[in-house]
């Protein structure tokens, strides 16, 4: 049986590889995406940060969190909220999700055949669909297969009431109690919506904070926050193992010799490469040990003609970042290297309650630098709009240059924080000083006012040292 042959064959459609065949198809090339799923759009909309975000909403919106503020403390939109109603929601968006995603796929004339790939060599996959085998050729293939939650022989996952975050919408009902094992992003984002519902959380973090890699200052709100959620945080513990007791409870067994019992257990420590399918050998490829694939700036692998994008290459495991990704190794794939990006002015969004996001450099990078900076602070509370919303807790964080005032660095906890980090990012990319703030006049009553009371503030702190 003779291979397909096409221009470009893309491994995995979730973002990164979504967007580098759409990309592609604007060149005029022949392209095909294989997938392993019965349904496209890949970990993002099936498992991972689509299913995770519509919860968070549904649990904002049925706990009627975001007006406690206005209406006291017992507010409810829902009584007793169920596993089933957020999983309602939840099916909902996905649903509409991949029939956008099939929609334009199928509109750009793009290939979409599901099943398992494997290297036959570096230029050859062969395709294990349902009964079937499909062999196909190209001179340029891109790798974007994602990831997996990684795994531990001391966590015996069963899917219900040991699971990982693939598995959190199996829950057969809502926890009285919930162990969490892992601060980092999957796992504090969790633990913020389960709290919210009533749920007692308790957070197991080897490292002494929680996100490590996030501006401390805002770190730390978050922290207050979760704790005014009656979240227990055991930072700087390690787990030994966990035990399934016989009336359906779950212990976790720390090194230092504490127990932490809950009804549920979230293993959410790391994520692990795709890659156990592909034979990566035969193409001459190799992975670490956490399965990610080295790539160059180009996103190239170490053999020609081969790349790869997305959350199988590491750091940072944004969706964002995934599909600018793919859009660069086209370009790169067929000799455009006019096409740039530029990753310091990549924003992130942590989608906790309250969410996060920042962009640019934090105040510990700054001082390890010897960058002499100056920071102004804003706080939703001092906004017309911030009163309105009832948010108090927000606030925004700029970072500027004392000599040049260039904007370094944009710092926001609150809700709408993934939104308004936009305006920062904006002044930043295009080279933009603090003053920028202090002169553009924004609509009123909104956040993003905050960029000038912040600017106000930080400008002031610099008169105060030159007086």
């Amino acid at each position: 049986m003779s291979a397909a042959r096409y221009d470009l064959v893309i491994v995995g459609s979730g973002p990164s590889g979504q967007r580098a065949a759409v990309a592609a198809s604007k060149l005029k090339k022949r392209v095909a995406i294989i997938e392993s799923r019965a349904v496209v759009g890949g970990v993002c909309v099936n498992t991972g940060t689509i299913p995770s975000k519509t919860m968070r909403e549904a649990v904002l919106h049925l706990s009627g969190y975001n007006y406690r503020n206005i209406y006291g403390m017992n507010y409810r939109v829902k009584e007793k909220i169920t596993m089933a109603d957020l999983a309602f929601r939840v099916q909902g968006v996905i649903k509409t999700e991949i029939d956008v995603t099939e929609a334009q796929l199928s509109r750009n004339g793009i290939d979409v055949i599901h099943g398992l790939a494997h290297f036959v060599d570096a230029k050859t996959l062969r395709i294990d669909g349902q009964g079937t085998e499909t062999t196909l050729e190209s001179d340029r293939i891109i790798l974007a297969v994602g990831t997996k939650p990684a795994t531990s022989p001391r966590v015996p996952i069963n899917g219900t009431t040991i699971v990982n975050s693939d598995m959190i919408m199996n829950l057969p009902k809502l926890p009285r109690t919930l162990i969490v094992v892992g601060g980092g992003v999957i796992g504090v984002e969790y633990a913020c919506m389960f709290a919210i519902l009533g749920v007692r959380v308790t957070v197991i973090e080897k490292r002494t904070r929680l996100l490590e890699f996030a501006d401390q200052e805002i770190v730390e709100a978050l922290s207050y926050h979760l704790r005014d959620s009656r979240v227990t945080m055991r930072l700087g513990e390690e787990l030994d193992s966990v035990e399934e007791l016989a009336d359906g409870s779950v212990v976790a067994n720390l090194h230092s010799q504490k127990k932490v019992a809950g009804d549920a257990l979230l293993y959410a420590v790391g994520r692990q490469g795709n890659i156990d399918e592909l034979n990566l050998a035969a193409a001459g490829l190799t992975a670490d040990d956490r399965g990610r694939i080295a790539v160059n700036e180009h996103f190239q692998t170490s053999i020609p003609g081969i790349y790869a994008v997305g959350d199988v290459i590491g750091f940072p495991s944004l969706a964002s970042v995934s599909m600018e990704q793919g859009r660069i190794a086209v370009a790169r794939a067929f000799g455009d290297l006019s096409t740039l990006s530029n990753p310091s002015f990549y924003p992130y969004g942590i989608y906790t309650i309250p969410e996060i996001s920042f962009i640019g450099k934090t105040e510990e990078q700054l001082t390890d630098e010897d960058v002499p900076y100056e920071v102004g602070m804003s706080y939703y509370r001092e906004t017309a709009r911030g009163q309105i919303r009832g948010d108090t807790t927000g606030r925004l964080k700029l970072i500027f240059h004392r000599d040049t005032r260039k904007v370094l660095g944009v710092h926001i906890i609150g809700e709408g924080a993934t939104e308004l980090v936009h305006i920062g990012q904006a002044v930043m990319t295009l080279g933009g000083t603090v003053e920028y703030f202090i002169d553009t006049v924004f609509n009123y009553p909104t956040l993003a006012e905050c960029y000038k009371v912040a600017a106000f503030n930080g400008i002031g702190r610099l008169h105060r040292y030159q007086n």
